[in-house]
């Protein structure tokens, strides 16, 4: 597949610059909503071994990070995974595309919406009994996300960054205080057991199905890559963001994790995660009321940051598969907004869906299951999409340069590493739906394995019906 020609951006370029590319991703990653509400899933499954499937979440992660390094060096589009992917193969491209709206439709619902539900849900004892009340919680995300994206990629990203500088900072001091308070009094045993599988009794298909989760933490550290067509000097910049952000977020909630589960207490941890709001109770033991009220604080701010990054980022993914003319056509090529140069058109369309899927999963199962069955099936969309993408690197420099080379560090970065990245995401894959899991989570699964099923028969059908769209497709916009 032939280069198409570099296209000038209808995007504003060079809006935003480095730390609003970190903090794209950061606030993507929403830390102190995962201490509030992801890690208890996590800690559902791992128990006392959460900060474990943190460790082995974050290290899959800067392999799958290999991927957006080193095309958006090469690439840009705020199409992002789907543009590298579909650059090397259209089938490739369709398949990314296919498996990352397994993201776009349950992570912004399960998270952002119903996560931010259950949190204020059940704080207050008052509101568990009034009916209904989540509905109301349900629409705070979504809501300020695509307002604040509508208005502009500086502006948001302005306050993401702020804010977020801000938050990681008390998620690390504060983790620090509550580790130094509780450490004194454990053995050395004791201190290092959340980082083996002792608390599961050396079942490892629990730590991976807990990793799932865990990688959610980390899901949206790649998504500086939406905004590459609009930040300065993109091929440097991106990938300088990229790691930081992975750092930043993987000190921050292995951290936060250790934190919670010697704070707890090793051995409860299923009490842990049966617990309303068990974050909260462990600040609130250690830090007193100043400590929680500044994590409520952080945490109302994270989902508010989160659901900025989420419309900034999905917006610029469907807006650029609607330029290339492929899916998305009522998002047209042009729907830039005059003033704020924002893709309006995919925000509005993206808000609807998001509240869609958000109710319908809240009424079925309740706001927190409806959560954790939406992330289940946004966690195994994501290693799934990360799979294609990194076969994608390894293909893109086989068409482009051939393999023929003896050049070590070549052999490993374009071929090892996506490999060995992706080998590693089959494995958290494998332990995560076998042996299923308990209704109605086993749903979950089964619905994401029909789910790539399907989109196998799509991607060919687009590969040969559709030939001529993707071999234009995944252009850089760089002018």
């Amino acid at each position: 597949m032939s280069s198409p020609p570099v296209k000038p951006t209808q995007l504003k370029r060079g809006a935003v610059g480095f730390w609003h590319a970190v903090y794209q991703s950061v606030s993507y990653m929403s830390p102190a909503g995962d201490v509030a509400i992801l890690l208890t899933a996590t800690a559902a499954f791992a128990l006392g071994a959460m900060p474990l499937s943190l460790v082995i979440a974050w290290l899959i992660y800067a392999l799958w990070l290999i991927v957006p390094y080193l095309f958006s060096q090469e690439i840009v589009n705020a199409g992002s995974y789907y543009a590298y992917s579909v650059r090397a193969s259209g089938f490739l491209g369709v398949l990314t595309l296919w498996y990352w709206l397994t993201d776009n439709f349950t992570c912004a619902a399960g998270f952002g919406s119903l996560g931010l539900a259950t949190v204020l849900y059940y704080i207050n004892p008052a509101f568990y009994h009034i009916p209904y009340l989540w509905v109301l919680f349900a629409f705070i995300v979504p809501t300020y996300g695509v307002i604040l994206a509508y208005l502009g990629i500086k502006p948001s990203l302005d306050y993401a960054m702020y804010t977020g500088f801000a938050e990681i900072f008390y998620i690390i001091i504060a983790s620090i205080l509550i580790i130094a308070m509780v450490l004194p009094h454990m053995s050395l045993f004791e201190a290092v057991e959340p980082f083996t599988p002792v608390p599961v009794k050396g079942a490892w298909s629990l730590i991976f199905f807990g990793t799932v989760f865990s990688i959610l933490d980390f899901v949206g550290l790649g998504t500086a890559t939406t905004i590459s067509e609009e930040v300065q000097n993109p091929k440097k910049t991106v990938k300088s963001a990229l790691y930081i952000a992975w750092a930043l977020g993987g000190v921050a909630l292995i951290l936060a994790s250790y934190a919670l589960t010697v704070g707890w207490g090793i051995n409860d941890m299923s009490s842990f995660a049966a617990s309303p709001d068990p974050g909260f109770i462990v600040f609130y033991k250690y830090l007193g009321p100043v400590g929680w009220a500044l994590l409520l604080a952080f945490v109302l701010n994270s989902y508010a940051a989160y659901g900025v990054a989420k419309f900034n980022s999905v917006s610029r993914l469907w807006f650029s598969t609607a330029r290339d003319g492929l899916w998305f056509k009522k998002i047209k090529a042009d729907s830039i907004h005059p003033k704020y140069r924002t893709p309006y058109i995919a925000l509005i369309w993206y808000y609807i869906a998001v509240m869609v899927m958000a109710l319908i999963a809240g009424f079925l199962l309740g706001p927190f299951n409806g959560s954790v069955f939406l992330l289940t099936i946004d966690g195994l969309g994501m290693i799934a999409t990360h799979i294609v993408a990194n076969t994608a690197l390894t293909y893109y420099k086989h068409k482009t340069v051939g393999l023929s080379r003896k050049d070590l560090m070549f052999y490993l970065t374009y071929v090892i590493a996506p490999t060995v990245a992706s080998i590693t995401a089959f494995v958290v894959f494998f332990y995560s739906v076998y042996p299923l899991p308990s209704y109605p989570f086993n749903i979950a699964v089964l619905i994401s394995i029909g789910w790539f099923l399907v989109g196998f028969i799509v991607a060919w059908w687009y590969s040969k019906y559709r030939a001529e769209i993707l071999k234009h497709a995944g252009a850089s916009y760089e002018l």
